[in-house]
Order: structure tokens, then C-alpha cells, then sequence
């Protein structure tokens, strides 16, 4: 088969990814066979490939919003049969034994790995998932348009839970890419006010199209205080500007796997008030099937820009240029073989 690896992690701008041929994948006893039809492209998968994380295994496949259909599986797998269309995630295992997995914070167990990490992801024609940790999607929605739910809407919706906005309440959103243009169009429908701030203009149009109430540059003070926030965009400058922007007892949530320094934060100004910073890691299956069940009730749709497999490396360098507003996705243009 065709696939992408991180040949060497650096600069997208200097190709750290080649396209290569090698052998379909052979699914694990408790594991599925994917065909990939689409998969999306993540922020995360920039960080792998330019090594703002650190390399878990060498030529690594990113991608870990996939969609595709069943093609084979391993002799212990029940319930699914060839052609189901099934989603791979980001989370892709769990030892499901520890105090963490046990009392239902499976996101936090520290044997957990990582489809397109610790593991071939979806920039190729297979792939591999434990059938515990694939989802079952819809059949009324295309492929393209459920790929970034995946994991762009799963990291939203957990970062949203994260946030704790109360009924009603005011939502700054920080960042307005993949992830945050579907927590948007989740938090307004279920009743939210929600501000945007970003530095692109296109994202602050979009932002406006889907419902938001304003849209200002990253470093504006929204026009009210806010009950909750979410730090999308990787950037530690902006905890303390969202901080500051918070209405008493107000959460901050910062949705990155990576997250560059954040400067001093002046006790006073940015945390006082029973203000809270609190992260996000990955995510549950739980939530996963969630917020499937939530974008499915809200008409929670992707805006999309889809790239042939083989422009994989493009469309990474179009994601950290900001060309483009929504979400990236990648369609498999290689033909199936018999």
C-alpha cells in the first residue's frame, strides 16, 4: 500500500514526510483492518511530524481521524463484519486495569497509546484499530465531512466538559480552526453566547456564519466578561489574556496536546476570584460517542477542504500557513487493490 512517514521530524516547510510503498498492515487478534476512505488533518499531526512531540516510533504514519470500512480482522473480533463503516481516534488503547481506566478516566491511563504516535495512523490506504476503540458511525453523513469530528469534535466537546459552562453562559473560544469551529456550532446550539478571537480574518467571518456573537483578534478583550474559555490555538501567550478576560470563578481550558511557554501569570490579575486554569488530555470513548450522538442531534457539520492522500505533506504546510478556515481532510486517491 501507499503511505506517508515522518522520515525525519523537523520544519514541515522542510518535508520531513515521504510517501512510500509498503505492506498492508496485519490487524492484532482484537483488532480491525481499515480501508481508509478519508482522514482528516490535525494539529497533532504537525506536531508529530515536525517533533513538538517526541517520537514514540520511528517512520511513524500520522493521522487519527479516520474514516473508513472494515476489511479484515483478527480472530478474537466480534460484531463487525467487512464493509462497516467504522471512525479510528486518537485514543487507540488502554490497559483498562489501572485506578485511572477503573473509576472511568481512561484518558489519563499511563499506558495509553495514540493512533498516528504510538501507531500507523490514516495517512495511507489501511490501517489498524482495536475494535474496542473504533466507532461505529453513521450511514447519513459522508466521509469527508465525519472525518474531522474524530477528533477535532471529540477534543472540542471534552475541552467544552473541561470549561463547565453553566446554562446559558458566555463561551470565549480562542483559536477558531478545526477543533473550535465544531465546539461553536455544539455550545450555540445548546444555548451558549460565544465569542471568538483569532488573528484570521476568514476564521472570524466563519465564526460569524456559524452563530458567534462577535469576533475580535486573538489579543481584543471580548465585549463581556466570560463564564468559561477555551485556548485552542497552541499559543502560551494567550492563558493570560484569556484569564483576564474571565468573569469571576470563571475556567479556562486549554484544549492543545502542545502548548508553547506561557509567560508569568500575575496572581492578582489572572487568577484571583476563584478563576481556573485546567488542561485537556485526549479524551474518553465515553465522550467520543457523545459527541457523535450530540453533532448527529445538532446538525454539527465541518467546514472542509479536502486534499488527495498524496498531498498529505501540502496540506500540513497549508494547516500551519493558515490557509484555510474549518478543517483539512485527506481523500484516498489510490486506487483499491484486488
Amino acid at each position: 500500500m501507499h503511505a506517508w512517514e515522518v522520515a525525519r521530524p523537523g520544519p514541515i516547510e522542510g518535508d520531513p514526510l515521504r510517501f512510500v510503498e509498503k505492506p498492508v498492515p496485519d490487524p492484532g487478534p482484537d483488532e480491525l483492518l481499515v480501508h481508509v476512505r478519508a482522514c482528516g488533518v490535525c494539529r497533532t499531526d504537525l506536531h508529530v511530524s515536525e517533533g513538538d512531540l517526541p517520537v514514540r516510533r520511528s517512520g511513524v504514519t500520522p493521522g487519527h481521524e479516520v474514516v473508513g470500512v472494515v476489511a479484515g480482522s483478527g480472530e478474537e473480533v466480534r460484531g463487525f463484519a467487512l464493509g462497516d463503516r467504522v471512525g479510528v481516534a486518537w485514543l487507540r488503547r488502554t490497559d483498562g486495569t489501572c485506578r485511572y481506566c477503573v473509576r472511568g478516566a481512561e484518558n489519563l491511563c499511563p499506558a495509553s497509546a495514540y493512533t498516528g504516535w504510538d501507531a500507523d495512523g490514516g495517512y495511507a490506504e489501511y490501517t489498524t484499530v482495536p475494535a474496542a476503540f473504533a466507532y461505529r458511525l453513521p450511514g447519513d453523513v459522508d466521509d469527508v465531512a465525519l472525518a474531522p469530528l474524530l477528533c477535532a469534535g471529540i477534543i472540542g466537546y471534552r475541552a467544552l466538559l473541561r470549561a463547565a459552562l453553566p446554562p446559558g453562559g458566555r463561551l470565549g473560544l480562542y483559536g477558531f480552526g478545526g477543533s473550535a469551529h465544531l465546539c461553536a456550532q455544539l455550545a450555540v446550539a445548546e444555548g451558549a453566547t460565544v465569542h471568538v478571537l483569532t488573528r484570521d480574518p476568514a476564521a472570524r467571518r466563519l465564526a460569524l456564519d456559524l452563530g458567534a456573537a462577535s469576533a475580535r483578534g486573538a489579543y481584543d478583550a471580548p465585549p463581556e466578561p466570560l463564564d468559561s474559555a477555551i485556548l485552542f490555538a497552541p499559543v502560551g501567550d494567550l492563558v493570560p489574556v484569556a484569564l483576564r478576560a474571565l468573569d469571576r470563578g470563571g475556567i479556562l481550558s486549554v484544549a492543545g496536546i502542545h502548548l508553547s511557554d506561557t509567560p508569568p501569570l500575575r496572581y492578582e490579575r489572572e487568577l484571583f476570584y476563584e478563576k481556573e486554569l485546567r488542561s485537556v488530555t485526549s479524551n474518553t470513548r465515553a465522550d467520543g460517542r457523545d459527541f457523535l450522538a450530540l453533532a448527529a442531534r445538532h446538525g454539527v457539520r465541518a467546514t472542509t477542504h479536502t486534499y488527495p492522500l498524496s498531498e498529505a505533506q501540502r496540506a500540513l504546510k497549508d494547516l500551519k500557513a493558515g490557509s484555510f478556515d474549518g478543517a483539512a481532510v485527506l481523500v484516498n486517491d489510490v486506487a483499491p487493490r484486488n
